[in-house]
């Protein structure tokens, strides 16, 4: 589906604002969180807590990523195939903080899961394609990926109050989605 007017990274990136103005006009935002304790009881969860974020610059750094890395996947694979690629590495993010979290009624929220699950499929079928590290440190996005997996297997075993183990989540998807575009399709890697 090369070539794909993106459609979904725009859509969620609205989403995203509309959940982020709803949290700062009201506290009530708290039941769409993702509580491990609470994970089964209020399942809507899984899929509310992408859409929700912390502050500004979690806010910032996610739409940035989804916003480059996504219009970049979605023309690749198209519609239907992001958007259920995003929602799936977020859901099994939090799948990964549900089995990981030191205490059960610290929420999750962002769509960093989500945004690992693109970058894992990037990294598997466009593997040179250039990102930029911090900004001007320029690497292959499969080496990116790897960097980053590896920082978040570090913080799995310090606390600092990041969901590591939603980033890992999510990147597992999208490395298998990525293995399975590249099976099916017998994918030649993208050219830069």
């Amino acid at each position: 589906m090369y070539g794909a007017r993106p459609k979904f990274t725009f859509i969620f990136i609205l989403v995203i604002l509309i959940f982020f103005i709803y949290q700062l006009a009201s506290d009530t935002w708290i039941y769409l969180a993702f509580f491990p304790a609470f994970a089964f009881y209020e399942p809507w969860t899984f899929i509310t807590s992408i859409f929700l974020h912390a502050d500004f610059l979690h806010l910032f750094f996610n739409l940035f990523a989804l916003f480059f890395f996504g219009i970049y996947l979605e023309r690749i694979i198209g519609n239907g195939s992001f958007a259920a690629l995003f929602i799936v590495a977020g859901i099994v993010g939090n799948l990964g903080y549900l089995l990981t979290a030191s205490n059960p009624f610290i929420p999750a929220i962002g769509a960093s899961g989500a945004i690992y699950g693109i970058i894992g499929t990037l990294a598997v079928i466009a593997p040179s394609l250039l990102v930029y590290i911090y900004g001007f440190i320029p690497v292959p996005m499969a080496l990116a990926a790897f960097i980053w997996v590896l920082m978040d297997v570090a913080g799995l075993f310090m606390p600092t109050g990041v969901a590591h183990a939603a980033h890992l989540g999510g990147m597992v998807v999208g490395l298998i989605y990525g293995a399975y575009l590249r099976v099916r399709s017998r994918w030649v890697r993208v050219r830069i």
